[in-house]
């Protein structure tokens, strides 16, 4: 039994890394101390700590520490575990999964050039991670273009015939044997040399290589290379930054809103800008500006993206420390970190705050789903947000074509692939309890995984009905009787059928005072109604098509087809005069009048 209380008494006086767990053994915050004793017994003491402090300090079952020799090892040890493990409590960097990278792979022997989302250990070269894929996909195919590099990942053994990008003069012709290495290596090498913001090397070198070209009356060589300084100078004037003398640096601009922060990194290169990607990061309503930024560079750089220069803002503790972690991963280059408070500098730190709040305003929608979901959490007393809801509805007429309609909301928004309509097919008569329980099984089996394909996606946080207590109850019938535990609710109407609360098995109704929330709620139970019911009317019209236009002489299924596909629906084909009948594919006037004599027969009978 770990007793925290005798833990912190055995706390070494000596720097290291400690580590917070909670009862199931789930790391909750990872943190460096220069004095461990001191650092965490601060966490269990009476001092004024933030909610969020206060709220991880509850969850702490345990924690464990390592000691090291120095506090640049524990912060080297620190920066590498939340990296590994992303603790909850931890101002983290978001999963840059989703960020593509520029990779060239060096490793080769004709690299090539393309975009990646993993960032593999191995031996090619990646530039980012990049926020906008559209301008990374088209920088990749400007360079493949200009430079005419290898499109295709083979490797040829012997010389083979060229395909069409050798023909159109987008590739030097590495299969067939046209190139050499030497000669590859000197389009790879200018390729890098872009990617390093140094435009005005390669500039340079073309201009040299068009004027000896020139020279030597190779003038069409001459032109080849004239046109790829052209495109170069065009591209480049799209990047670069007017009156900034700053050759190499990462200016990092920071704005907080209610719980989210934005940050926004510029990435200046020879005076240009290679680069402007920005990240959000969550529950740091708390948190200091100056700490967000040097958490996001413990967890952003490494050795292949440090600058000589960082500009910011905010101070923040460690920062002498931090730089000199920087400089190892430099390679011994020292890294200047600045804080200025007017200026030139300033604009850009304001530039780059200016874009934070567009790319958070831009993610504004998502954040107020977020803000959504915890307030109902909240309503509902769930334990965990309820980030996917399935919500049912069965629709049917005196029993018959009877159907449900299941829809799913996953981060408050509807996720309109997984709808689903199921058929009922085990009851008879109108029984909606029994029809419920019927889809609640065939849905939820899945989740217990008795079956290998799971045509209905994981499991829900939460289920809610379209109904009041008897709909719960039955729910919640056969989720014991399964051995499933999910928070399942009633949405319940009042007396103008409009949605008025949410309902439990035990008939205790909780009131939505909250706007928002309410219209989450609402647009959640049409969503499921409207699901079901159109259905529930497209099987009631394709059997009352079979019964109704089957019956008609001389229309077949061909002509029937016809028919559906010009009026769309039967009751518009009973509606239709003669002429409007003739103009369907198929059918002439003779056969138009027979349909409009023997439909209108029927209402005689």
């Amino acid at each position: 039994m770990f007793d925290i209380k005798e833990e912190l008494k055995k706390l070494p006086e000596k720097p290291g890394v400690y580590i917070m767990k909670d009862k199931d053994d789930k790391i909750l915050y990872v943190g460096k101390a220069v004095i461990l004793k001191n650092r965490v017994r601060q966490y269990f003491q009476k001092n004024n700590k933030t909610a969020r402090i206060e709220k991880m300090v509850s969850l702490i079952d345990h924690f464990e520490y390592i000691v090291v020799d120095s506090e640049m090892e524990a912060l080297i040890l620190e920066c590498n575990l939340i990296k590994l493990h992303r603790p909850k409590y931890n101002v983290l960097l978001k999963d840059d999964k989703m960020y593509p990278y520029i990779k060239l792979t060096i490793n080769e022997e004709f690299p090539t050039l393309r975009v990646t989302r993993k960032k593999l250990n191995d031996t090619a070269k990646y530039y980012g991670p990049y926020t906008n894929a559209f301008a990374v996909k088209d920088t990749v195919d400007f360079l493949n273009q200009l430079f005419m590099l290898k499109h295709c990942r083979k490797i040829f053994k012997k010389p083979e015939t060229p395909c069409l990008n050798y023909h159109i003069k987008r590739c030097m012709g590495v299969c067939s044997g046209n190139v050499s290495r030497e000669e590859y290596m000197k389009s790879i090498r200018k390729v890098m040399m872009f990617l390093d913001g140094k435009v005005d090397d390669i500039l340079k070198d073309l201009e040299t290589e068009m004027k000896q070209a020139a020279k030597d009356m190779n003038f069409e060589k001459a032109a080849n290379l004239r046109d790829k300084i052209y495109s170069i100078q065009n591209l480049s004037q799209k990047q670069k930054i007017d009156n900034f003398n700053e050759h190499d640096v990462d200016v990092i601009g920071v704005i907080k809103s209610l719980n989210k922060a934005s940050l926004e990194l510029f990435r200046i290169r020879g005076g240009k800008m290679i680069g402007g990607e920005n990240f959000i990061f969550d529950d740091v309503a708390e948190v200091y500006e100056g700490d967000i930024i040097s958490d996001f560079m413990k967890q952003f750089y490494t050795e292949e993206n440090v600058p000589n220069k960082i500009i910011f803002k905010y101070e923040f503790d460690d920062m002498e420390l931090l730089r000199e972690w920087l400089k190892d991963l430099n390679n011994g280059k020292s890294v200047e970190f600045k804080v200025p408070m007017k200026g030139e500098k300033m604009r850009f730190i304001e530039m780059a705050e200016k874009n934070a709040l567009i790319s958070l305003e831009n993610k504004r929608d998502v954040i107020q789903k977020e803000q959504i979901m915890n307030k109902l959490k909240n309503i509902l007393n769930l334990d965990e947000l309820p980030l996917r809801i399935e919500s049912y509805d069965i629709s049917n007429i005196s029993g018959t074509d009877t159907v449900a309609g299941m829809v799913v909301f996953e981060n408050g928004k509807p996720k309109k692939n997984e709808y689903r309509r199921i058929k009922i097919k085990t009851i008879v008569g109108q029984n909606d309890v029994e029809c419920l329980k019927e889809v609640l099984r065939r849905r939820l089996k899945y989740v217990i995984g008795e079956h290998e394909k799971n045509p209905f996606g994981p499991k829900p946080n939460l289920i809610l009905m379209d109904g009041g207590i008897t709909q719960v109850r039955a729910a919640k019938e056969v989720l014991n009787d399964i051995k499933i535990n999910i928070p399942t609710y009633g949405l319940v109407k009042n007396d103008k059928h409009r949605t008025r609360g949410v309902i439990d098995e035990n008939g205790i109704e909780f009131e939505i005072h909250d706007d928002e929330v309410m219209h989450f709620v609402t647009f959640m139970q049409d969503e499921v109604h409207k699901t079901a019911i159109e259905y529930h009317r497209k099987l009631r019209e394709k059997r009352t098509s079979k019964s109704v236009l089957d019956e008609i002489p001389g229309v077949g299924e061909k002509r029937k087809s016809e028919l559906l596909k010009k009026f769309k629906t039967v009751n518009n084909i009973l509606n239709a005069s003669v002429e409007e009948l003739e103009e369907t594919e198929g059918i002439d006037k003779k056969t138009a009048m027979e349909i409009f004599t023997f439909i209108h027969s029927l209402d005689t009978k």
